[in-house]
């Protein structure tokens, strides 16, 4: 009898234990800007307000309050990540930028984030710093479904 591990929250297709865990659990420092975004999807989806916090940029950091992201999870299920481009953000890079699109319910309404998000490498580790928020993104009727059914879109949110 064997188990497969699940899958990670942020849509990499690797277990979480291959993916974001290590991140969250400290034992490594996410190597690129994506890495990092992706990672913190999935403290979003774990509700883990400790890692959202330590991997913001310090200034930023000294504004947001543990308190006010445990707020922001009431209600909230992150349901899929979209990372639609990234620019910069490697290995060697001092800053970098993700643009992508994150599905959630919230009280069973659905709703999306498409953000462009910024990112700094200081003290050997990259941080986010802001983003900007864009426009929702179209999904093509033939997608999976963004609530995670594994039916098409046209066949779920679509009918």
């Amino acid at each position: 009898m064997s188990s497969v591990a699940p899958t990670c929250h942020c849509g990499s297709e690797s277990s979480f234990i291959d993916c974001c865990d290590r991140y969250l659990s400290g034992a490594e420092s996410a190597p690129t800007a994506e890495a990092l975004m992706r990672s913190r999807y999935s403290a979003f989806c774990l509700r883990n307000p400790d890692y959202l916090l330590a991997t913001l940029q310090k200034d930023i950091r000294a504004k947001e309050t543990r308190k006010a992201l445990l707020k922001s999870f009431a209600g909230t299920q992150w349901r899929q990540l979209k990372v639609i481009r990234c620019q910069r953000g490697l290995l060697g890079d001092k800053a970098g930028e993700v643009e992508f699109a994150a599905f959630f319910t919230q009280d069973d309404e659905g709703g999306q984030l498409h953000e462009r998000s910024r990112f700094v490498f200081e003290d050997e580790r990259w941080f986010y710093v802001d983003g900007d928020i864009l426009p929702p993104i179209s999904l093509s009727r033939n997608e999976p479904c963004w609530c995670g059914s594994g039916r098409k879109l046209k066949k779920c949110h679509l009918a």
